[in-house]
């Protein structure tokens, strides 16, 4: 599996996510049970970190969003951002242009434009204040 098809998995978990608040490993075993491949290290690894950090990635959305609280975002758009988010504040070998890149993506391809240029604004500030991009 590529890198960029276990984060659309870890996409699908973190949408799935926003749902249930079910634990990473209740989302594993459900996403195993409807006979998904989540064996990649990244993408189980991506969707823990953003599980285990939820507090924290909802409260940079809603600094970064102006006004919007993060429960207040269409479903497919906090599910890419929360898991952009965890990229960035978890994995040190990705470039933070790529996290915000393929969440920008992911959003294109499950919502609209208007949604991806929303999201692409929140992570750039954020990049550009907090992660010196």
């Amino acid at each position: 599996m590529t890198r960029k098809e276990a984060r659309e998995q870890a996409f699908i978990l973190m949408f799935e996510y926003s749902f249930s608040g079910d634990s990473a490993e209740e989302l594993f075993d459900i996403a195993k049970e409807a006979g998904l491949d989540i064996n990649d290290e990244f993408c189980t690894r991506a969707v823990s970190a953003a599980i285990e950090k939820i507090d924290e990635i909802d409260d940079i959305i809603s600094r970064y969003s102006k006004g919007w609280k993060a429960e207040r975002l269409a479903r497919v758009t906090l599910a890419a951002l929360r898991l952009a988010l965890a990229e960035m504040l978890t994995f040190d070998d990705i470039p933070v242009s790529v996290s915000i890149n393929e969440a920008v993506e992911l959003i294109k391809k499950y919502a609209t434009e208007q949604d991806a240029a929303f999201a692409n604004g929140i992570l750039g500030s954020y990049s550009r204040t907090e992660k010196d991009l």
